[in-house]
């Protein structure tokens, strides 16, 4: 497996408000779908709400007593790769909170916990550029784009 953190999405509890701060610290974000993306290096940051990325992980969203609102992700190149690393990752004692599946965006997820219980998810998405070097580039949204 590659290592790699393609993107870090943190759920947000005011999706706008939190936008703008990022942008007032002179990020500049892409919001499709209610989901702003920011290009951060290799990277990106996302941000998402709170509730929804919990719902996508598969945990409860609790308040911050088992979920802190941040899962990490690592993109791959392959559907069969989501599946070895997530049984992998059952394998080397992380708890899986989501069976890869097909998701909304067209591509292919799970989501785990690490012994310490932080979220990971193993995705392949097709729509995400990832270079030779395992760096991340976001797509040209387009001017269809809400703002």
């Amino acid at each position: 497996m590659e290592q790699r953190v393609s993107l870090i999405t943190l759920g947000v509890s005011d999706l706008p408000r939190s936008r703008a701060f990022y942008e007032q610290l002179g990020w500049q974000g892409t919001e499709i779908e209610e989901t702003v993306f920011f290009q951060a290096g290799s990277q990106a940051v996302v941000l998402w709400g709170r509730a929804k990325l919990a719902a996508d992980a598969g945990v409860d969203d609790d308040g911050g007593r088992s979920f802190a609102g941040v899962v990490l992700a690592h993109n791959v190149r392959s559907r069969a790769e989501v599946d070895e690393i997530v049984h992998a990752a059952a394998g080397a004692g992380g708890v899986v909170t989501k069976v890869p599946t097909e998701t909304f965006y067209g591509g292919y997820a799970g989501f785990f916990r690490d012994p310490d219980g932080h979220l990971w998810e193993v995705a392949h998405n097709p729509g995400f550029v990832l270079e030779p070097d395992g760096s991340l580039t976001l797509p040209d949204f387009g001017d269809g784009a809400p703002s």
